[in-house]
Protein backbone atom coordinates (compact mmCIF):
# COMPACT_ATOMS: atom_id res chain seq x y z
CA UNK A 1 0.00 0.00 0.00
CA UNK A 2 2.61 2.49 1.02
CA UNK A 3 4.43 1.55 -2.06
CA UNK A 4 1.58 2.04 -4.56
CA UNK A 5 1.49 5.72 -3.03
CA UNK A 6 5.06 6.21 -3.54
CA UNK A 7 4.33 5.29 -7.01
CA UNK A 8 1.80 7.90 -7.34
CA UNK A 9 3.56 10.44 -6.18
CA UNK A 10 6.22 9.73 -8.47
CA UNK A 11 4.12 10.18 -11.35
CA UNK A 12 2.68 13.11 -9.94
CA UNK A 13 5.59 14.91 -9.55
CA UNK A 14 7.16 13.13 -13.09
CA UNK A 15 3.77 14.46 -14.87
CA UNK A 16 3.90 18.15 -12.74
CA UNK A 17 7.59 18.30 -14.41
CA UNK A 18 6.36 17.24 -18.23
CA UNK A 19 4.02 20.07 -17.77
CA UNK A 20 6.67 22.84 -16.76
CA UNK A 21 9.03 21.67 -19.46
CA UNK A 22 6.61 21.83 -22.28
CA UNK A 23 5.81 25.67 -21.08
CA UNK A 24 9.03 26.12 -21.01
CA UNK A 25 9.52 24.95 -24.48
CA UNK A 26 6.21 27.25 -25.29
CA UNK A 27 8.14 29.60 -24.33
CA UNK A 28 10.91 29.53 -26.31
CA UNK A 29 8.76 29.01 -29.36
CA UNK A 30 7.25 31.98 -29.14
CA UNK A 31 10.45 33.54 -28.48
CA UNK A 32 12.08 32.26 -31.27
CA UNK A 33 9.36 34.28 -32.89
CA UNK A 34 10.02 37.24 -31.40
CA UNK A 35 11.76 38.65 -34.06
CA UNK A 36 10.87 41.83 -35.09
CA UNK A 37 9.49 42.84 -38.54
CA UNK A 38 12.74 44.54 -39.65
CA UNK A 39 14.86 41.67 -38.65
CA UNK A 40 12.65 39.28 -40.22
CA UNK A 41 12.96 41.46 -43.66
CA UNK A 42 16.84 41.32 -43.06
CA UNK A 43 16.45 37.44 -42.13
CA UNK A 44 14.60 36.01 -44.62
CA UNK A 45 16.14 38.40 -47.77
CA UNK A 46 12.70 39.80 -48.68
CA UNK A 47 10.69 43.01 -48.71
CA UNK A 48 7.35 42.31 -49.24
CA UNK A 49 4.82 45.16 -50.09
CA UNK A 50 1.50 46.08 -51.39
CA UNK A 51 -0.24 48.12 -53.78
CA UNK A 52 -3.43 47.35 -56.15
CA UNK A 53 -2.21 46.88 -59.40
CA UNK A 54 -4.59 49.67 -61.07
CA UNK A 55 -2.99 53.01 -60.15
CA UNK A 56 -0.72 53.85 -63.06
CA UNK A 57 1.56 55.55 -63.55
CA UNK A 58 2.02 54.40 -59.73
CA UNK A 59 1.63 50.98 -59.70
CA UNK A 60 0.00 48.78 -62.85
CA UNK A 61 0.90 45.39 -64.43
CA UNK A 62 2.63 45.93 -68.08
CA UNK A 63 1.68 42.08 -69.28
CA UNK A 64 2.36 39.98 -66.10
CA UNK A 65 4.66 42.45 -64.35
CA UNK A 66 3.87 45.36 -61.84
CA UNK A 67 5.57 48.32 -62.69
CA UNK A 68 5.74 52.28 -62.02
CA UNK A 69 6.53 54.52 -59.29
CA UNK A 70 5.60 53.13 -56.22
CA UNK A 71 7.34 50.08 -57.12
CA UNK A 72 10.59 51.90 -58.78
CA UNK A 73 10.74 53.73 -54.78
CA UNK A 74 9.88 50.21 -53.47
CA UNK A 75 13.04 48.87 -54.99
CA UNK A 76 15.43 51.88 -54.13
CA UNK A 77 14.15 51.14 -50.55
CA UNK A 78 14.89 47.21 -50.58
CA UNK A 79 18.89 48.23 -52.08
CA UNK A 80 19.54 50.10 -49.16
CA UNK A 81 17.99 47.38 -46.94
CA UNK A 82 20.33 44.79 -48.62
CA UNK A 83 16.85 42.44 -49.38
CA UNK A 84 15.24 41.83 -52.68
CA UNK A 85 11.64 43.77 -53.75
CA UNK A 86 8.28 41.45 -53.67
CA UNK A 87 5.86 43.91 -54.84
CA UNK A 88 2.58 42.07 -54.45
CA UNK A 89 -1.20 43.35 -55.55
CA UNK A 90 -4.61 43.18 -53.61
CA UNK A 91 -7.58 44.53 -53.82
CA UNK A 92 -7.52 48.22 -52.31
CA UNK A 93 -10.47 48.31 -50.15
CA UNK A 94 -8.27 45.08 -47.99
CA UNK A 95 -4.67 46.28 -48.21
CA UNK A 96 -4.97 47.91 -44.53
CA UNK A 97 -6.31 44.69 -43.18
CA UNK A 98 -4.04 42.47 -45.03
CA UNK A 99 -1.29 44.61 -43.53
CA UNK A 100 -2.60 44.18 -40.06
CA UNK A 101 -3.05 40.93 -40.81
CA UNK A 102 0.43 40.20 -41.38
CA UNK A 103 0.35 39.75 -44.97
CA UNK A 104 2.76 42.04 -46.28
CA UNK A 105 5.44 44.45 -44.57
CA UNK A 106 4.20 47.46 -45.52
CA UNK A 107 1.59 49.14 -48.00
CA UNK A 108 3.68 51.09 -50.79
CA UNK A 109 0.71 51.69 -52.96
CA UNK A 110 0.34 55.67 -52.93
CA UNK A 111 -1.72 55.89 -49.86
CA UNK A 112 -2.48 59.33 -48.07
CA UNK A 113 -1.93 59.64 -44.72
CA UNK A 114 -5.18 60.58 -43.01
CA UNK A 115 -6.66 60.91 -39.17
CA UNK A 116 -9.34 57.71 -40.01
CA UNK A 117 -6.12 55.44 -40.92
CA UNK A 118 -3.24 56.77 -38.40
CA UNK A 119 -5.43 54.70 -36.21
CA UNK A 120 -4.90 51.80 -37.31
CA UNK A 121 -1.37 52.17 -38.86
CA UNK A 122 1.55 54.12 -38.92
CA UNK A 123 3.01 56.22 -41.94
CA UNK A 124 6.35 57.05 -42.90
CA UNK A 125 7.52 60.48 -44.10
CA UNK A 126 5.79 61.72 -47.70
CA UNK A 127 7.63 60.32 -49.89
CA UNK A 128 5.28 62.01 -52.77
CA UNK A 129 2.57 64.47 -52.24
CA UNK A 130 -0.15 65.31 -55.07
CA UNK A 131 -4.08 65.76 -54.74
CA UNK A 132 -7.80 65.24 -55.59
CA UNK A 133 -8.52 66.55 -59.30
CA UNK A 134 -11.68 66.00 -60.96
CA UNK A 135 -11.82 64.87 -64.55
CA UNK A 136 -14.88 64.68 -66.56
CA UNK A 137 -15.05 64.58 -70.87
CA UNK A 138 -14.01 67.23 -73.14
CA UNK A 139 -17.89 67.32 -74.41
CA UNK A 140 -19.72 67.79 -70.83
CA UNK A 141 -19.80 71.48 -70.57
CA UNK A 142 -18.79 70.75 -67.62
CA UNK A 143 -15.33 73.24 -66.35
CA UNK A 144 -15.15 73.98 -62.45
CA UNK A 145 -16.03 71.53 -59.66
CA UNK A 146 -19.22 73.43 -58.43
CA UNK A 147 -21.15 72.25 -61.56
CA UNK A 148 -20.97 68.67 -60.12
CA UNK A 149 -24.21 69.33 -58.00
CA UNK A 150 -26.41 66.73 -58.35
CA UNK A 151 -24.04 64.98 -60.95
CA UNK A 152 -22.36 61.39 -60.92
CA UNK A 153 -18.64 61.04 -60.18
CA UNK A 154 -17.22 57.42 -60.15
CA UNK A 155 -14.27 56.37 -57.65
CA UNK A 156 -12.10 54.27 -56.41
CA UNK A 157 -13.21 52.06 -53.08
CA UNK A 158 -11.55 52.33 -50.69
CA UNK A 159 -10.30 56.21 -51.39
CA UNK A 160 -10.61 59.16 -49.63
CA UNK A 161 -11.70 60.82 -52.88
CA UNK A 162 -15.11 59.55 -52.17
CA UNK A 163 -15.88 62.41 -49.56
CA UNK A 164 -14.86 64.90 -52.16
CA UNK A 165 -17.45 63.74 -54.37
CA UNK A 166 -19.88 64.14 -51.63
CA UNK A 167 -18.65 67.63 -50.60
CA UNK A 168 -19.68 68.25 -54.04
CA UNK A 169 -22.79 67.46 -53.50
CA UNK A 170 -22.33 64.37 -56.37
CA UNK A 171 -23.95 61.41 -55.98
CA UNK A 172 -20.84 58.32 -55.42
CA UNK A 173 -20.77 55.73 -57.75
CA UNK A 174 -17.89 53.19 -56.05
CA UNK A 175 -15.02 51.15 -58.68
CA UNK A 176 -12.24 48.69 -57.95
CA UNK A 177 -10.06 50.95 -59.65
CA UNK A 178 -8.81 53.89 -61.67
CA UNK A 179 -9.21 51.57 -64.81
CA UNK A 180 -12.69 50.84 -64.35
CA UNK A 181 -13.59 54.97 -63.24
CA UNK A 182 -11.64 55.81 -66.64
CA UNK A 183 -14.08 53.35 -68.59
CA UNK A 184 -17.00 54.27 -67.29
CA UNK A 185 -16.54 57.89 -67.94
CA UNK A 186 -15.20 57.87 -71.20
CA UNK A 187 -18.53 55.67 -72.35
CA UNK A 188 -20.87 58.27 -70.34
CA UNK A 189 -21.89 56.20 -67.84
CA UNK A 190 -20.33 58.51 -65.05
CA UNK A 191 -20.39 62.24 -65.45
CA UNK A 192 -16.77 62.96 -63.94
CA UNK A 193 -14.15 60.95 -61.79
CA UNK A 194 -11.92 62.30 -58.82
CA UNK A 195 -8.31 60.76 -58.66
CA UNK A 196 -5.47 61.71 -57.66
CA UNK A 197 -3.78 64.44 -60.21
CA UNK A 198 -1.00 62.09 -61.92
CA UNK A 199 -3.12 59.10 -62.19
CA UNK A 200 -5.68 61.21 -64.09
CA UNK A 201 -2.85 62.60 -65.81
CA UNK A 202 -1.60 59.05 -66.61
CA UNK A 203 -5.13 57.65 -67.61
CA UNK A 204 -5.63 60.46 -69.77
CA UNK A 205 -2.44 59.72 -72.18
CA UNK A 206 -2.67 56.31 -71.58
CA UNK A 207 -6.23 54.85 -71.72
CA UNK A 208 -8.15 54.13 -74.66
CA UNK A 209 -10.36 57.25 -75.10
CA UNK A 210 -8.48 59.30 -72.95
CA UNK A 211 -8.02 61.93 -75.20
CA UNK A 212 -11.79 62.61 -74.92
CA UNK A 213 -10.98 63.50 -71.09
CA UNK A 214 -10.12 66.80 -69.25
CA UNK A 215 -9.43 68.25 -65.74
CA UNK A 216 -12.21 70.67 -64.35
CA UNK A 217 -10.67 72.84 -61.85
CA UNK A 218 -8.01 73.48 -59.50
CA UNK A 219 -6.71 70.60 -56.97
CA UNK A 220 -10.05 70.06 -54.37
CA UNK A 221 -7.09 69.45 -51.60
CA UNK A 222 -3.34 68.49 -51.45
CA UNK A 223 -2.68 64.83 -50.01
CA UNK A 224 0.65 63.32 -48.75
CA UNK A 225 1.68 59.78 -49.54
CA UNK A 226 3.71 57.54 -48.08
CA UNK A 227 4.19 54.03 -46.69
CA UNK A 228 2.13 52.42 -44.11
CA UNK A 229 3.25 49.68 -41.61
CA UNK A 230 1.91 48.07 -38.48
CA UNK A 231 1.60 49.91 -35.24
CA UNK A 232 3.77 47.01 -33.60
CA UNK A 233 6.68 47.53 -36.25
CA UNK A 234 8.17 50.57 -34.72
CA UNK A 235 11.65 49.64 -35.56
CA UNK A 236 10.63 48.85 -39.34
CA UNK A 237 8.84 52.68 -39.28
CA UNK A 238 12.56 54.18 -38.17
CA UNK A 239 14.26 52.80 -41.13
CA UNK A 240 11.90 53.34 -43.65
CA UNK A 241 12.32 57.20 -42.46
CA UNK A 242 16.03 56.67 -42.32
CA UNK A 243 16.16 55.15 -46.27
CA UNK A 244 13.51 57.53 -47.08
CA UNK A 245 15.10 60.89 -46.12
CA UNK A 246 18.30 59.62 -47.90
CA UNK A 247 16.68 58.80 -50.98
CA UNK A 248 15.25 62.18 -50.69
CA UNK A 249 18.38 63.81 -49.78
CA UNK A 250 20.66 62.31 -52.60
CA UNK A 251 18.17 62.99 -55.74
CA UNK A 252 16.96 59.31 -56.24
CA UNK A 253 13.55 60.38 -55.48
CA UNK A 254 13.41 63.39 -57.57
CA UNK A 255 15.02 60.32 -60.66
CA UNK A 256 11.98 58.10 -59.96
CA UNK A 257 9.73 60.67 -60.00
CA UNK A 258 11.07 62.20 -63.48
CA UNK A 259 11.04 58.75 -65.16
CA UNK A 260 7.37 58.54 -64.57
CA UNK A 261 5.92 61.81 -64.90
CA UNK A 262 7.39 63.71 -67.78
CA UNK A 263 9.96 64.69 -65.95
CA UNK A 264 8.18 66.52 -63.16
CA UNK A 265 9.52 66.45 -59.35
CA UNK A 266 6.82 65.27 -57.41
CA UNK A 267 8.45 64.18 -54.07
CA UNK A 268 8.64 67.88 -52.79
CA UNK A 269 5.30 70.36 -52.52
Amino acid sequence: MYRSKKISWILIVVLMLSVVALAGCGKDSQEDKSLNRLEEILESGTFTVVGSGGYPPFNFFEGEEVVGFDVDTGKAIAEKLGVELNYVTSDWDGLIEGLRAGRFDGILGSMAITPERSEVVNFTIPYYYSGAQLVVREDSGITDTNQMEGKIIGVATGTTFAEDAEALGAEVKFYQDDNQTFMELINGRLDGVITDRLVALGGMEQIAGGEELMLAGDLLRLEEMAIAVNKDDVELLEKLNTILTELHEDGTMTEVSKKWHNGEDITVK
